[in-house]
């Protein structure tokens, strides 16, 4: 891959560097480098596979449910509420039942709160699932073997 740098940042890239240079026509750059690493424009940045993959990380991360999106999906997925919750982990050493408590009363859930997956594993739920879960706010998503 090449790619066209202004003031060090990307400002294009190519895997072929004549066609690159070609799409640089009228574009300011410094210099143009061959590099191993695939780059992606993305957000209007050129992001490397890790750095694309930590930008859709944290995309996923900031998106967010109200505390009765979660609740309901919850119930109509497992049968369980929140009270069902701090019952099931009240006993595990692990888990910070007075913040789990407080993070419960929450008015908005954020798919990057730790509490969110600590309860996901509990309850059978993947990574995955979550992810879509806070992507569509359907409960469906929620399901697992457990519950068929």
């Amino acid at each position: 891959m090449f790619i066209a740098k202004k003031d060090g940042l990307i400002v294009m890239a190519d895997k072929v560097e004549s066609e690159l240079k070609e799409k640089l026509k009228y574009i300011l750059y410094d210099s143009i480098e061959q590099t191993k690493e695939d780059y992606t424009l993305y957000n209007g940045k050129y992001l490397s596979q890790t750095q694309l993959e930590g930008e859709k990380r944290k995309e996923l991360d900031s998106l967010s449910l109200t505390a009765a999106d979660v609740e309901r999906a919850i119930y109509k997925a497992q049968g369980i509420d929140f009270e069902d919750i701090i019952d099931l982990v009240k006993d595990n050493p692990n888990i910070d039942l007075k913040a789990l408590k407080i993070e419960l009363k929450a008015n908005n859930f954020y798919r990057g709160n730790p509490y969110i997956n600590q309860i996901a594993q509990i309850l059978g739920i993947t990574q995955n699932q979550l992810d879509e879960f806070f992507k569509s706010n359907s409960w469906e998503e929620l399901k697992n073997d457990r519950n068929l």
